[in-house]
């Protein structure tokens, strides 16, 4: 289970580092164009494309790194004014729930990548690149979220971390940890 745990977490990690790399990308191509058009006074083509999409793999590649982290906005209201017990089962049940969610918008994702994939679509910009390959950060960031979200509920429920990552006795905002 440990190995689970810690490969799953490095695929986590690298998808940080993936993210932030498209990001860091994504800025260098804008003012690239940014030179190219006031500069050298040429059209852009490619660039406005593929900027988009570096956010958007990003955002879906990023989101294990996310949660592992727990760099998500979060309302911890309730579980920091409750008990252990309750604080417990709250977090089984978000996790429960959101992993559920992931799942479902996972299965959707790759059936519209595999639709794009299948049916040859390109965008319709001059570029005409292949929607595919940018719709491919969809599923696989939210597949790689939902095995993230699986290493949360087991840590969770075999008592490896505690729920929310607050540790017992932490109320009103005190002793948080990760």
């Amino acid at each position: 289970m440990d190995r689970l745990i810690k490969a799953v977490r490095t695929v986590s990690l690298a998808c940080g580092f993936i993210a932030a790399f498209l990001i860091v990308l994504g800025v260098f191509i804008v003012c690239e164009m940014v030179f190219e058009r006031s500069v050298l006074g040429t059209n852009t083509i490619w660039q406005t494309d593929f900027v988009t999409n570096c956010l958007i793999a990003a955002t879906f590649i990023g989101s294990p790194y996310v949660l592992m982290t727990r760099g998500h906005v979060n309302v911890d209201v309730l579980p920091l004014h409750s008990g252990p017990r309750f604080r417990f089962w709250l977090a089984l049940f978000s996790i429960l729930l959101a992993m559920a969610f992931v799942v479902v918008l996972a299965v959707l994702a790759y059936n519209f990548w595999y639709e794009a994939w299948s049916h040859n679509w390109r965008s319709n910009t001059v570029w005409r690149e292949r929607l595919w390959i940018p719709y491919a950060a969809m599923p696989a960031g939210l597949a790689l979220l939902a095995l993230q979200y699986l290493v949360e509920l087991i840590c969770l429920v075999t008592g490896r971390e505690p729920p929310f990552g607050l540790k017992p006795g932490a109320r009103h905002g005190t002793e948080v940890g990760l």
